[in-house]
């Protein structure tokens, strides 16, 4: 599978950089202080005393004044085109009633559809939702779409819903509140929009992620999302040309249902861009917040209700055979324990078929996998699946009382088990989900850190890697030294003003922090504040992506 260009500065634009006054996160030297950049690689880094020494007047010197250089984070799961909506429309995190959400879509400004997104009734406290027709009163007529937080289901008004034919389809209710096959093609009916129109929403997406440290980020496609077409363009922007804004690398995924061999190459011949792999939000199962994540038993707060599955056992066991047999990644979106049921049975079924070396070796991901007991994070771990997790989740809704608390009961406490996959060898990185939570990666480590059930939590230090390096191993990227600052490895860092640096443990039985040198571990930002470090820069393969004024004052 060959990787598109990336954009990156051209020969005569080559420049060598010295970062030195600062703290180096890198294996090399765990006391570093300084870093050579010379082009697109890490040439060097080291003290302050050697950097003295090679300084000279052909390079920029920039002083980083106690600040830290690390490897940039990588989104392992976002959605360009629905964060550049998200982050352009109404927001509506902060509603705390139907009342509230009505008053925002009346105020909406502009022409056209109506676009929110964030809501969440299990924040509220009347959890009932506004109807379609006082939708279509409040908006005056215009076609309103608001997406539930976790963009399983939306409220539309009844104008949406006549335009878009979504009155037949499975999932829709008279009242608005729309799930599954009719939530997807109203989606789709706001999304029909010019090219130049999804290239700003995803550009600003792009722009929102350099500006918080990322070099790279997952884009999970799939016809139900944005389709081919916006999948294609989502690709397109590692295709660069010297001299071009720079932006982080796309990593895309696609997400759609191949039952042979011959199937999945057609899938890939048909989108006529190089994607990692099958997978991604490839559906088995939908979200808790929607309770269409498929359970074993009723959600808590809906008796008789367990979801959807969306896949049979032997359709999700054909395509992971398929992509077997190819030497793709292949994979699937799945939330509940009985949606992972599924998919390990799914995995017993292919490697009966194509052989278990086959499946290990394609290095097959499931996204998200929220709800997984012990045995299933054995045979997680024997099959060399990768779990791409959402630390913000737990972040969000794992406390008492919340969300997963209300869905699910007692079963809550053991949801997002990251430690327990650390410590069955589970392959783990971490994303945001993007627009679900914010493209914020320290304070997703930090989520890590404060998991709400204790003995899930992990070091900084595991969660660190999980954001950053991790995240290219579980794309299968072709270089192996990504995700790291040693001399020769690519050049795609973030500079951050940080207050105090620390190693930091999970465990609160035993000291939290150490800055004794004699650990030689690497330092992180202090995470037990109200304030995440600041970006100052972010730089992927030597293309400054990102530049605060406060870098060079």
């Amino acid at each position: 599978m060959t990787e598109a260009k990336s954009a990156t500065p051209s020969p005569n634009e080559r420049k060598v950089v010295l970062y030195r006054n600062g703290s180096v996160y890198t294996a090399a030297d765990p006391f570093a202080t300084a870093m050579l950049v010379d082009g697109e690689t890490v040439a060097w880094v080291g003290s302050e005393q050697a950097a003295s020494s090679i300084a000279d007047s052909t390079m920029e010197v920039i002083d980083l004044h106690g600040g830290l250089v690390a490897p940039g984070f990588v989104d392992s799961h976002i959605h360009l085109t629905e964060t550049g909506i998200a982050l352009d429309s109404l927001q509506l995190g902060l509603v705390r009633s139907a009342r509230e959400l009505l008053d925002a879509v009346q105020s909406a400004p502009g022409e056209g559809t109506v676009l929110g997104h964030g809501w969440d009734e299990s924040t509220w406290h009347d959890p009932s939702l506004p109807t379609a027709d006082e939708l279509e009163r409040a908006a005056q007529g215009r076609p309103v779409y608001l997406s539930r937080v976790d963009v399983h289901s939306a409220l539309v008004s009844r104008s949406l819903t006549a335009t878009a034919g979504l009155a037949q389809l499975d999932g829709f209710s008279p009242e608005g509140h729309l799930k599954r096959a009719a939530h997807s093609a109203a989606r789709q009916a706001t999304r029909n929009l010019p090219e130049e129109a999804l290239r700003n929403y995803q550009r600003r997406a792009l722009a929102e992620a350099a500006a918080n440290g990322y070099v790279a980020a997952a884009e999970m496609g799939a016809p139900h999302i944005g389709g081919m077409a916006d999948l294609r363009l989502a690709a397109s922007w590692n295709l660069g040309w010297p001299g071009t804004e720079a932006f982080p690398e796309v990593l895309p995924y696609w997400g759609e249902l191949a039952l042979t061999p011959e199937h999945a190459q057609s899938i890939l011949d048909e989108l006529g861009v190089p994607v990692r792999g099958l997978a991604g939000d490839l559906n088995i199962d939908g979200s808790i917040g929607s309770r269409t994540a498929a359970l074993r038993s009723d959600y808590s707060d809906a008796t008789g209700e367990r979801g959807s599955l969306y896949l049979s056992v032997d359709q999700a066991a054909a395509h992971l055979a398929a992509c077997s047999l190819l030497g793709i990644q292949g994979g699937f979106h799945v939330i509940g324990d009985a949606g992972l049921d599924t998919a390990l049975a799914a995995l017993d079924l292919a490697a009966a078929e194509v052989g278990e070396q086959r499946i290990r070796s394609a290095g097959h991901r499931f996204e998200h996998v929220e709800i997984a007991d012990s045995k299933a994070v054995e045979r997680l771990a024997h099959y060399s699946v990768t779990v791409s997790s959402q630390p913000g989740f737990d972040a969000a809704w794992g406390a008492d009382g919340s969300l997963y608390a209300q869905r699910l009961g007692s079963r809550s406490s053991s949801m997002n088990p990251f430690a327990s996959f650390y410590s069955a060898g589970v392959p783990i990185t971490f994303g945001s989900d993007s627009p679900v939570t914010p493209l914020r990666p320290w304070a997703s480590v930090r989520a890590c850190l404060e998991h709400h059930n204790a003995d899930q939590r992990i070091s900084a230090r595991a969660a660190f890697l999980g954001h950053t390096r991790a995240g290219w191993r579980a794309a299968k990227y072709h270089n192996p030294m990504a995700g790291q600052l040693v001399p020769g490895a690519p050049a795609s860092f973030a500079v951050w003003d940080v207050e105090e640096l620390m190693v930091q443990v999970a465990d609160g039985r035993v000291q939290s922090w150490s800055t004794d040198p004699r650990a030689r571990t690497p330092l992180l930002p202090a995470l037990d504040t109200d304030t995440d470090p600041v970006c100052l820069q972010t730089v992927r393969d030597g293309a400054e992506l990102y530049c605060n004024p406060a870098l060079r004052s």
